[in-house]
């Protein structure tokens, strides 16, 4: 099965293999490629008006990251959403956020959590759309741990976040026109905040895994029922 038109978006002449990952990766988290799904490289290339050279590589990367999984010729297929999977996603997690949380809150001065409460307001504005508010989702989760974290922990959470993604799209797509899921996700976040302006590092630590637990059971229940249908 090859993709349909409109599934991706044409690009501009710059930064190819970077501008290509984004888009599919943008197209794979927003579920317009769909898990599972069989997709062309000639057709992505025709749609993205880019050449096989740029699509090939930004697969390469998209593969790494557990989005995508090539196929020798000139299809790939898009990562299934598997259970198992989201269970590792989370059991990394686990070991590496909350104890960078707890460093973290100690180092956070008045302009990181100023950051932080703009950005909580970017993900509870019912205005922006979805692509923004996961951007804005991402880049707060980034800032909270930012003070204590190495690059190596913002290459590693960067890709956990994203293989993340797919699955709380999918879990909570379903709530995005609920009039209380803005407000609901606001508060969540607004929460996590609060528990790291008050500097108290078991307080912070609990939390984190709190929000980690609660994000993967919705998860697991969005891909439950997926499973029954």
């Amino acid at each position: 099965m090859t993709t349909d038109p409109g599934q991706v978006r044409p690009l501009h002449q710059s930064s190819l293999v970077s501008q290509v990952t984004v888009e599919i990766r943008r197209s794979i988290l927003a579920g317009r490629l769909r898990p599972g799904q069989e997709f062309s490289l000639r057709v992505i290339a025709s749609q993205l008006g880019v050449s096989l050279i740029p699509v090939r590589e930004a697969l390469r990367s998209l593969e790494e990251q557990g989005l995508v999984v090539t196929r020798p010729g000139r299809s790939a297929r898009v990562a299934p959403l598997d259970a198992a999977d989201l269970a590792g996603i989370y059991a990394l997690r686990r070991q590496i956020e909350p104890e960078l949380a707890a460093r973290s809150c100690q180092l956070l001065q008045s302009p990181h959590v100023q950051e932080l409460r703009r950005l909580v307001g970017l993900i509870s504005d019912e205005s922006r759309g979805l692509d923004g508010v996961y951007e804005s989702h991402h880049e707060f989760h980034l800032e909270m741990l930012r003070p204590a974290a190495t690059a190596w922990d913002l290459r590693i959470l960067s890709m956990l976040w994203r293989a993340a993604e797919r699955y709380i799209r999918v879990a909570f797509g379903g709530l995005d026109d609920h009039p209380h899921e803005h407000a609901r996700r606001g508060h969540v976040h607004a929460e996590l905040v609060d528990a790291f302006e008050s500097g108290d590092v078991d307080a912070v630590r609990a939390a984190v895994r709190g929000h980690l637990d609660a994000n993967e059971r919705v998860a697991q229940g969005a891909l439950a029922n997926i499973g029954s249908e």
